[in-house]
């Protein structure tokens, strides 16, 4: 007796509350408001995107000040002085070489001749002469201008070697207390904090690091001292959410006066840490794996079956283990289409489970199927094992759910609903481990230490007494944010410099969308097997169909083909099915390189910046045309620069769909006693809702990663084939309520629910990327707003002139938004990297003489792209993230040198904007880098239009 499966299709990649309320406006005041454009309200006519008045304040842990405990100015100030007198005495030689070669030739003395022929060389090679006397007195006797000059070369020549010898005892200096001001920095508390999480391994060997009083690090402590001197530059000049490296704030615009007011935080930050869900996901594994728990555990079918003829059609949710040993795992989910015979057991099955009263355990419908077969226990718990194994049959009592602020006690919570003693057992063995990370906030870094070890011990303990042979954790055990407060800033200042420039933008980004093409492949696909107008009730095999017609297909290829034409531009994106919106956007983006390539053409080589003015941006847009989305929000992260008389704001990344900037953090500010930041989002979702529309989360299933939690913030959920959800019934919108219909009026593919009868709105609120997702819920983001653009201002643009092995790009701006930084890219090899046998005086005024001549800021990014064979792009090693460089540290050359040990590599150094005077944030400790991720709402719209491409 067994389940019998035909052969399966491919595989398919991968709060409660009321309903709207119109008489609440996105701020909670009375709609009767809600027209009046204010810091609080979202203009209801006008149909322009605003700035929404909520922003996420992401704010460095350590101030920016912590930086120049590192910098070493005298050694900057020998530099400068050192190579000021190198230039002077440059051109002193070169002011003699003819004059000697004229007194050479012009005397008949031998003896003299070769004085002179012996000096010429010693100038023309720069070195210093043994006699000194004999040359002075040369100098006197050649007399005139010769005579002059030779003097002065001389004096020159000896004032450098006295500098050369200083540099060596100004470097000594300069490391030796930059060194013992890191050592004092690995001490900090707020530091030690995130170290614990980020790297363990390099925390737990600061104290010894911090009280080695070694001048000259060895080779083990060197590598130590780059590690920590990253981390470093990173908590202190750079924004990161991740443990007490950078704090988040929730922030509001309103009227802070002139534009001249500080945005300000507290020092009272507050962690929130979490269980990395994996480790409760391997708990439910093995309580799973144990036939005797495994019968008292609720058991499902896979929800979205659905009989189809002789066969049942349900979805198979296969997850694959991630990497435990890996600093960063999730577990990954794929989905398959399959089919199984129907046969009278099964048929028994699905009406036992159809119709049972509340949920039955695996257990009893173990019991039910030896009765009814007459089969032996073991033979029904095979059949039982192998409609797991095929997905059919589920145990979803375990799983954790994205909206779960507190997965342990979730898990708990779940445990004790089974009414079972040995689950009782388990949940009260988990109150230790939840107890560990409640007092994990308050302790101090010892506690801190101890209560990660015994939490680790604890959960191991765990996994042994469930039955596991080999107990394995994932390498990051605790996820922590942590919250700086609330933060305000003035909105008519960030309106003044942000909301026209990002309103422009955002006509621009759907020609850079990388989801654009496949959802307008969709559409394409849907019109050309339904037609105008169509509709397709059966939404799950319109996902299968377009996947096994074209989807994996363009997907394959698309991902195996180059993105580059040879001259450096966008290749055509495909378009197997002819669609002219895909033309469109191929069109858009050939005329912003086109026109970028004119205006840089017509720029001189040195010029600072490059200005992108609305006569481009509007052309690119009308190139675009019907191609971009009617309704689209995007989220900015952006920072602020306060420059005397040219402020600026600089665009970091862009990303589409709504409230990304806060479902990751949502619990950090939801308070348990009142309404926080979920309801807050979930009533202003409520507003920006179109006519006739519902928005609809899409969560992917259960929570395989962190990233995917997040407070419940749409009032409705779509429940995908084989998922399970833990909203209310009556929010739950399965697939089959779903269709999916083309609307002719406005050329629109869209979603409707058959029970709302309404338009839905799918909405992915996690942080990961859709492309990882499982296919079904992937498919359905293709109705959705999600987007990620991804400009290239400069891409198809031929670089600038090279000057030795350099080339460089201005700062590109739009009104008073910067795009992009200045940059410096250096080929493999053209770096002034520290050689064998050289002293740390002339290395470091090598890098300073470089950095000066091309025009290097003095604080910079650096990005590292190794080059490997048969890879002109080149790829990425290490941290693919910018890494600070103070060329004004010589400690800070040691760390950049390291990344690039024993790699062939380009660098690409972007200038630091807004630099350490510009800042706006600030906290008890000092002035800090700060990041704002603002969101560009669209107003709440009537009907789309067609026509509507602004």
């Amino acid at each position: 007796m067994s389940p019998t499966a035909t052969t399966p299709a491919e595989d398919l990649p991968a709060q409660d509350g009321p309903g709207p309320d119109p008489s609440v406006s996105p701020t909670g005041t009375p709609a009767a408001n809600a027209s009046a454009v204010s810091p609080g309200n979202i203009p209801a006519g006008p149909a322009k995107p605003a700035l929404h008045h909520r922003f996420m304040l992401r704010v460095s842990g350590l101030p920016v000040d912590t930086a120049l405990a590192l910098r070493a100015p005298e050694a900057a100030d020998w530099a400068v002085r050192t190579a000021a007198e190198q230039d002077r005495l440059a051109a002193l030689g070169a002011r003699l070489s003819d004059p000697l070669s004229a007194a050479v030739g012009g005397t008949d003395d031998a003896v003299l001749r070769r004085r002179l022929l012996a000096l010429r060389r010693q100038v023309f090679n720069n070195r210093l002469p043994g006699d000194l006397s004999a040359v002075r007195a040369l100098a006197g006797s050649l007399g005139g201008d010769t005579g002059a000059d030779l003097a002065q070369w001389l004096e020159a020549r000896v004032r450098w070697e006295e500098l050369r010898s200083e540099g060596e005892s100004v470097l000594a200096a300069g490391f030796a207390r930059t060194r013992a001001a890191l050592r004092e920095l690995a001490l900090d508390d707020r530091l030690r904090r995130g170290l614990l999480l980020a790297s363990p391994t390099l925390e737990e060997r600061l104290d010894a690091f911090a009280a080695d009083p070694a001048p000259v690090p060895g080779k083990r402590a060197r590598k130590m001292e780059r590690s920590l001197l990253s981390y470093v530059y990173r908590t202190a000049c750079k924004t990161s959410p991740f443990s007490t490296l950078t704090g988040v704030a929730v922030g509001r615009f309103g009227d802070e006066g002139d534009g001249t007011a500080l945005t300000r935080v507290g020092d009272d930050w507050r962690g929130h840490p979490r269980l990395n869900v994996v480790a409760l996901a391997r708990l439910a594994e093995l309580v799973a794996a144990d036939p005797a728990r495994r019968a008292d555990l609720p058991v499902a079918l896979a929800s979205g079956w659905k009989l189809d003829e002789d066969r049942i059609r349900y979805v198979q949710r296969a997850v694959t283990a991630g990497d435990d040993s890996a600093a960063v795992s999730f577990d990954a989910a794929q989905d398959r289409l399959f089919f199984l015979r129907r046969q009278g057991t099964l048929d028994g099955m699905l009406a036992l489970l159809h119709d049972h009263e509340g949920p039955l355990r695996y257990g009893e419908l173990a019991h039910w199927l030896a009765e009814t077969t007459r089969a032996g226990a073991e033979e029904a718990e095979h059949y039982l094992a192998a409609l797991r194994d095929l997905g059919m049959l589920q145990l979803p009592g375990l799983a954790t759910g994205v909206h779960s602020g507190d997965p342990v006690r979730a898990f708990q919570r779940a445990l004790r609903a089974l009414d079972r003693p040995w689950a009782e057992a388990l949940a009260a063995r988990l109150d230790g481990p939840a107890d560990l990370l409640a007092r994990f906030p308050a302790a101090d870094i010892p506690t801190r230490r101890t209560l990660l070890g015994a939490l680790r011990t604890e959960l191991l303990g765990l996994q042994s007494e469930l039955g596991a042979e080999s107990p394995s954790l994932p390498q990051t055990l605790v996820y922590e944010d942590v919250s700086a407060g609330t933060a305000t800033a003035d909105l008519a200042e960030w309106t003044r410099l942000a909301e026209g420039p990002l309103r422009s933008l955002g006509r621009l980004l759907p020609a850079f969308d990388v989801a654009l093409p496949q959802r307008l492949t969709l559409k394409g696909f849907f019109l050309a097997r339904f037609g105008r107008g169509g509709r397709c009730d059966d939404l799950l095999r319109l996902v299968h169909d377009f996947h096994e017609d074209i989807f994996r297909q363009y997907l394959q290829f698309t991902s195996a083909k180059d993105d580059f034409l040879p001259d450096g531009s966008h290749a055509p994106e495909e378009n197997w099915l002819g669609l002219p919106e895909i033309t469109a956007l191929d069109g858009a983006r050939a005329t912003f390189t086109a026109r970028m390539r004119e205006r840089w053409a017509e720029l001189p080589t040195d010029t600072e910046e490059f200005t992108l003015d609305d006569v481009l941006t509007d052309e690119v847009a009308e190139a675009l045309g019907a191609a971009a989305p009617a309704f689209q929000s995007h989220s900015h992260f952006l920072q602020l620069a306060r420059r005397d008389g040219d402020p600026l704001v600089v665009l970091n990344d862009s990303f589409g769909g709504l409230c990304f900037p806060f479902t990751r953090f949502t619990h950090c500010f939801d308070d348990p006693e009142g309404p926080g930041l979920t309801a807050a989002i979930r009533a202003e979702l409520r507003q920006l809702l179109p006519p006739g529309t519902v928005f609809a989360e899409i969560t992917a299933g259960s929570a395989t990663t962190n990233l995917n939690l997040h407070g419940r913030l749409t009032d409705h959920e779509i429940v995908c084939p084989g998922e399970t959800s833990s909203a209310p019934e009556e929010a739950r919108l399965h697939l089959d309520d779903l269709y999916a219909v083309h609307d002719e009026t406005t050329d629109r593919l869209l979603l409707r629910s058959r029970r709302l009868d309404r338009e839905v709105v799918p909405l992915y609120l996690g942080y990961l990327v859709p492309m990882v997702l499982p296919e079904i819920p992937r498919t359905l983001l293709l109705f959705s707003p999600t987007a990620r653009p991804k400009p290239d201002v400069w891409r198809g643009v031929p670089a600038g002139p090279e000057h030795d092995g350099v080339t460089r790009r201005p700062r590109v701006r739009h009104h008073s938004l910067v795009l992009q930084r200045r940059s410096w890219t250096v080929a493999d090899g053209h770096l002034p990297l520290r050689a064998p046998g050289v002293t740390d005086a002339d290395w470091y005024l090598g890098w300073h003489r470089w950095r000066v001549e091309h025009g290097l800021p003095e604080r910079a990014f650096a990005t590292l792209h190794e080059e490997r064979e048969g890879d002109e792009a080149g790829g990425w090693f290490g941290s693919a993230k910018p890494q600070y460089v103070d060329f004004a540290s010589p400690l800070s050359l040691t760390g950049l040198e390291g990344l690039l040990a024993g790699k062939r590599a380009r660098t690409v150094f972007e200038e630091m904007l807004p630099g350490e005077d510009e800042l706006h944030v600030t906290s008890p400790r000092g002035r800090h880098v700060a990041e704002l991720a603002v969101e560009m709402l669209p107003a709440p719209a009537g009907p789309h239009r067609k026509d509507e491409a602004r």
